[in-house]
Order: C-alpha cells, then structure tokens, then sequence
C-alpha cells in the first residue's frame, strides 16, 4: 500500500505528495487476523510466483447474506501488466458465484482505466457514475460504480 499508484488507484491518498498510511506488521497481524475470522468478507493475497512476494490482495467483502451479493475490491503493486489483476479477479468472482453469490459490485475511479479494462473484459457492466466523488490534487474525479451478475458470468 506504500507504492503512490495504489494510494492514488484506491482513493487513500487525495495528492500526488501525499504518503499513504503504513502500518507496522503488529497492526497487519491484527487487522488481518481480524479479518480471518469476519463473517463479511473473504480476502486473498496475490503472490508473485516469479519471486515468492506478496503484491496486492483482492477481497470480497461488505456481504449482504440476505439479497446474495457483496462489494469488491483489488490492489496490486509493482506487478503490472502481467495478467495477476485478471487472474485476481477471475478467481475471485469464481468463487462468489460458485458459494451462491448473485451479485457482485465495485467502485473504480475515472483515472484507473487499467482496472476499468479489466472489470469490462472479465463482464462487469457499468451501471451509475458517483460524479465528482474523489478530490485529488485539486481536482474532482468520478467513480463508476460496476456490477456483474451470476447470470452474466462467464468463467
């Protein structure tokens, strides 16, 4: 989460000078042990078999057990236009639709077309833009918000 791109990407930092948060490995430990034992969401890291390093993670999360969908989310950093994104999500909406899943959402900034490529190849369909719903350096950037349906997935 350190590299500017994914800080940028993911809406965490609101400037090209900004620092995004770190955290120790201590709170890493609890935010992820935390997260094994959640009920809401499931979250992956995506290792780069090349060398064995963790590059991003990819998490399904804010479960709505009652209508059968969730939100996801993505970041990779530093192991780019190597097709991890795609497997990343492929796999992922794989196994949400495989548990039952009907419906899976997500938020993707207007300058994050790379993502945006991929969530259209993959099947997700834009549905609504949040205009003007990030403030980066000075300036106002919308989000499209995305979904893709059981029905629609092509595996």
């Amino acid at each position: 989460m350190a590299d500017p791109e994914v800080g940028r990407f993911t809406g965490s930092v609101h400037s090209s000078g900004a620092e995004p948060e770190l955290w120790t490995p201590e709170e890493l430990t609890t935010i992820y042990g935390d997260w094994m034992t959640a009920s809401d969401r499931i979250v992956w890291v995506i290792l780069d078999n090349d060398n064995g390093t963790v590059v991003g993670e990819a998490v399904l999360n804010r479960l709505d057990q009652d209508n059968l969908r969730c939100g996801f989310r993505l970041w990779i950093s530093g192991a780019t236009n190597r097709g991890l994104g795609t497997e990343a999500v492929r796999l992922s909406m794989g196994h949400a639709f495989a548990i039952g899943l009907h419906r899976v959402e997500l938020d993707v900034y207007d300058f994050n077309t790379r993502a945006r490529h991929i969530y259209e190849k993959l099947g997700f369909v834009l549905e609504g833009t949040k205009r003007q719903a990030l403030r980066f350096d000075d300036e106002w950037v919308d989000c499209h918000v995305m979904g893709l349906l059981a029905s629609e997935w092509r595996g």
